[in-house]
């Protein structure tokens, strides 16, 4: 089984963690346009989607599932009944790296307004310490040579996102030979340094769930 199968296979898996009738919350990547495609077959059954990026936003419309602004979805429910997308790295407390893509301050937000948090991924993100993917950093361009230092002291190469900008208007530093034996402590570290909007450590919001691609089917890890 190739690697875009074993994506399929969980993207359609989680599909049974989508409940009719409530708004879910839909993440950005490979994986997740998968989860998008097979959506689109039950897109009648759900009140509508909060995308966590314009890309995901365009792929969502495309095919016919109404994209509802988070702020206007919180206006109607108190929370999204679930939220899918993949990630660039789990390990065994089910912490995750995120932001390869660049989406993660809006993949973050739209984790912590929802109910449960379903990583869809294959199984060659499965990792025993996160650090092997570069770890995102997001920051307001005035502070990117602040937090490349403060990535530096904590043993990490901070390298700058070359001609990437976030949705959000800011730049992206991706910090290699990060070994994270702490998930936690580093993504509440980050997180104090002035102008960094988030990292990719997705502790606090952590999966709830992993489905897990593997060559002889999908693994559920809890």
């Amino acid at each position: 089984m190739t690697q875009d199968e074993m994506k399929k296979k969980v993207a359609e898996a989680a599909l049974a963690y989508v409940k009719a009738g409530t708004i879910v919350g839909v993440g950005t990547g490979s994986t997740a346009n998968m989860f998008i495609d097979a959506l689109a077959g039950m897109k009648d059954e759900i009140v509508g989607a909060v995308a966590s990026s314009e890309a995901t936003a365009a792929r969502l419309a495309g095919h016919g599932i109404p994209v509802m602004d988070l702020n206007e979805a919180l206006t109607r429910v108190d929370s999204l009944s679930v939220y899918i997308d993949g990630a660039d790295e789990f390990d065994p407390g089910l912490n995750l790296t995120k932001g390869g893509g660049g989406a993660l301050t809006r993949e973050k937000i739209v984790a912590a307004a929802s109910d449960s948090f379903v990583c869809i991924v294959d199984e060659s993100k499965k990792v025993e310490h996160l650090g092997a993917f570069p770890l995102p950093i997001e920051v307001i361009p005035m502070a990117r040579e602040l937090v490349a230092a403060v990535a530096s002291k904590l043993g990490g190469t901070p390298v700058l996102r070359s001609g990437f900008t976030t949705d959000n208007g800011n730049l992206i530093i991706d910090v290699h030979g990060l070994k994270v034996t702490d998930a936690r402590a580093l993504e509440d570290h980050l997180n104090s340094v002035p102008g960094v909007v988030t990292n990719g450590i997705f502790s606090h919001q952590g999966a709830d769930v992993v489905l897990m691609g593997t060559p002889s089917g999908v693994e559920t890890i809890r």
